[in-house]
Formats: C-alpha cells, structure tokens, sequence
C-alpha cells in the first residue's frame, strides 16, 4: 500500500528573512485521507521535504503546518493547510498577509479531476473549475489571478461518484505513476522560483 512521505525533514538550516514564494498544497488533515487522491497537493509538498530536508513542517501559523527553507537559493515557504478542504483558503490567505507575499508569488497545488492521471498541468491564473479548495482560495485571496499546478487524478469510471472518488487512496499502480508527477512538479517549482511562471509552463505543459 503507498504510504505518506515522512511529515518532518532532516536538520533545520539558515532561513532567516521572509519568504520571496508561497507554495501552497491542498488537501485533508488527518491518517484516513493520507493517501487519498484529494491529498496530492499535499503530497507534492511532501516531495519537496522528502528531496530537500532543508524544510521541515515545523511550524503551526494561521491555521496551517509551514516549511520555510531556500530552494535554489530562493526562499520559500510551503503551506499546508490545516482548516480541511473546503475552508483552504483562511489558511492561505492569513499567511499572505502575514509574510506580504503577492498572488503572483502564491503557487497552489491540488488534484484536478480534468487533468488525466498523473498528468502535470501549470496555469498562471483561472477559475476553480469546480474544485471547493480553490473555490476558497481564490474568496480569501479576493482574486483568481496565482498560479497554480494541477495535478491530474482522472475522472472515476462506472458509476462512481466524483465526491467519494476524491477521497478514495491511489491504486498502487496509480501511485507508482503520482510518484514521477510529484518529482516532475518539485522540478517545475524550482523553475517556477528562480525562472518564473511562464519559462515553467514552456518546459512542464508537454502534450502527453
């Protein structure tokens, strides 16, 4: 069965001065929605901790679990909300504040039921399409203009329905196909910081 990449990373280096990008993850607190699909922003973040043990989630502010370090020389923060789904946005929108980063350094991960599985897809700015987390980011951010990735899981087959599909865990050949996604989009964040939204969406928005 997949399991959840450790919550803490390895020995605390220097990450003094406020953070330049937030990097946000979307997903459920709690053991039983761990490894389910709607958690795979989260589990992007736990890519960055299992890769880059510079972060830690060490920290509890505003209704969510931070991790401050550099990556590529630039400081960032990832941000996983603790509030559950539909109330995502207090977290994200209170840290903004908190650390006076703007919505275009604001980079939201989370899983996108029309991004076919395992499938990598950077926008600059959109609607929710639907997603209640993002619904809720774009109310406390009072603008849908941040980028985001989306990180497919695919529609259900049969007549499962969308709600209890996302909280579902991964197969475990689903999970073996997130895990070169979830490396794949630690690799797009660090363009992202240091080259910028629109060089990312150049070498990560690939036709499959």
């Amino acid at each position: 069965m997949p399991l959840s990449f450790p919550l803490f990373g390895g020995p605390k280096e220097n990450r003094s001065g406020p953070p330049e990008w937030l990097i946000v993850g979307l997903g459920n607190p709690g053991q039983k929605y761990l490894n389910t699909r709607h958690n795979a922003g989260w589990h992007l973040l736990d890519t960055v901790v299992r890769d880059y043990p510079d972060f830690r989630f060490d920290e509890s502010r505003h209704k969510g679990l931070v991790a401050r370090a550099e990556l590529a020389g630039v400081k960032v923060a990832l941000l996983k909300p603790q509030t559950f789904m539909n109330l995502s946005g207090e977290a994200v929108g209170a840290l903004a504040r908190f650390y006076k980063i703007q919505p275009e350094r604001i980079v939201v991960a989370f899983d996108d039921l029309d991004t076919p599985l395992a499938g990598l897809r950077l926008r600059l700015k959109g609607g929710a399409g639907g997603h209640n987390g993002m619904i809720s980011v774009i109310q406390h951010l009072g603008t849908q203009d941040f980028p985001r990735i989306r990180l497919g899981i695919g529609r259900p087959t049969g007549s499962v329905p969308p709600k209890a599909y996302v909280l579902q865990p991964f197969t475990k050949d689903e999970w073996a196909e997130m895990l070169v996604t979830y490396e794949r989009g630690v690799e797009a964040i660090k363009v992202i910081v240091t080259e910028g939204m629109e060089m990312a969406m150049n070498k990560f928005n690939k036709k499959d």
